[in-house]
């Protein structure tokens, strides 16, 4: 047998990433014609007042008396609404409700500080963008402003939201947060998604070069020490625009991590209850903590509202995972959200399309299949959503 031959390894790997991002265009441009920029669906009279608060009846009434936006009307009478509708309908509910009534409109009041929400793990694979995408949609469901942050240059959260880094040439935080002079204020590299109250920075390859630029500027500048400061700071020029930022960190703890730790006011860590999985996150802790240790005492305030865990791909019937998760709440009782995210093939069937739940259509799935992840998604979304307002004070 002839051996095998030799190959330049960069050339082939440089081949096969190009044909592989050709792809991914050719697919996006099928997904999303005609400008390959990704639309959102309408969403049913139940789903829209589930994520108001009100009962469908509430809705029907408003509809039938003139009043709030004219839905788009399906036959058998059903009543569908744009998102952007949604965001119409909570304005008018909150303007036109009893004064004694709860307030619609989620937004900030004076005195209630910007939720910055790191969600990390030091291992791939453990749910982070998933948890993220997912999280910050419901959240501009429910009518919060949101600020989405991939910073990991793998750039998933971007793809999930019709961004592909390599041929879009989009900015990232890099951008606002490099040493040199070619820094850009964050909302230069702000960018909307098709989803009303939810926008996005965008991650490219550049935001590694965060990575190595650090530890250069720390043998020079004070600017470089205090390298931990420069999100924080960069937030607070658009901190009248939000209400929450949501962080999707990368799987290693660099200095791209700890410059959202110390910019975050929580964190929530997602686990796959595993072995495996809960002694890589046991060595993520205590580096974590140990390093955290070290930059507070080069002036890091480091202090979170909420710190918790969220259980990802649960699988009920899997007795192992069930130990798994048992063992954790032996240590972690108070810190593990109540509801798991569960291991759901509607979740994964979704991605495929580069799509979350709150996307894809009812229709296209097993509706049992289907109801039960949203169920989950929107038990675990609902419970941090508490937190936020937990932190800013409201019951």
């Amino acid at each position: 047998m002839l051996p095998l031959p030799s190959f330049e390894f960069d050339d082939k790997i440089l081949m096969q990433g190009a044909e592989i991002s050709r792809k991914l265009d050719q697919l996006r441009q099928e997904k999303f014609p005609p400008d390959a920029k990704k639309k959102l669906r309408l969403f049913a009279m139940a789903e829209v007042a589930h994520y108001l608060g009100v009962s469908p009846n509430n809705l029907k009434r408003l509809h039938l008396e003139g009043k709030g936006p004219e839905p788009q009307i399906a036959s058998g009478g059903r009543r569908f609404y744009t998102a952007a509708q949604m965001a119409e309908l909570r304005d008018y509910l909150d303007k036109n409700g009893r004064s004694d009534a709860k307030k619609y409109v989620p937004w900030r009041k004076p005195g209630e500080k910007l939720q910055v929400i790191a969600v990390v793990n030091f291992k791939g694979g453990s749910g982070k963008t998933t948890t993220t995408a997912h999280l910050a949609q419901h959240l501009a469901l429910t009518g919060h402003r949101v600020l989405m942050v991939d910073l990991d240059p793998q750039a998933s959260l971007s793809a999930l939201h019709g961004f592909q880094p390599e041929l879009d040439r989009n900015p990232s935080l890099y951008d606002t947060i490099r040493y040199d002079g070619a820094r850009k204020p964050i909302s230069d590299v702000i960018l909307p998604t098709n989803f009303p109250l939810l926008d996005i920075i965008p991650a490219n390859l550049e935001l590694q070069e965060y990575e190595y630029d650090t530890p250069l500027a720390m043998q020079g500048s004070g600017e470089g020490r205090r390298f931990f400061t420069r999100f924080g700071a960069a937030l607070a020029d658009v901190d009248d625009r939000y209400d929450v930022v949501l962080i999707d960190c990368p799987p290693q703890l660099g200095y791209l991590t700890l410059t959202a730790l110390t910019a975050a006011t929580s964190v929530l860590i997602t686990v796959h209850p595993q072995m495996l999985d809960l002694m890589s996150m046991s060595q993520f802790l205590l580096m974590l903590g140990n390093i955290v240790k070290t930059i507070r005492k080069a002036g890091a305030e480091v202090k979170m509202d909420w710190l918790r865990y969220l259980i990802t791909r649960y699988e009920p019937t899997d007795v192992p995972q069930a130990q798994m998760l048992g063992f954790m709440h032996s240590m972690l009782a108070g810190e593990i959200l109540k509801s798991p995210m569960l291991k759901s093939t509607a979740i994964s069937d979704a991605g495929l399309t580069k799509q979350t739940l709150y996307e894809v259509e009812r229709s296209n799935f097993n509706r049992d299949t289907y109801d039960r992840a949203i169920e989950c998604m929107d038990a675990v979304n609902f419970e941090v959503q508490g937190l936020i307002h937990q932190a800013w004070g409201r019951l």
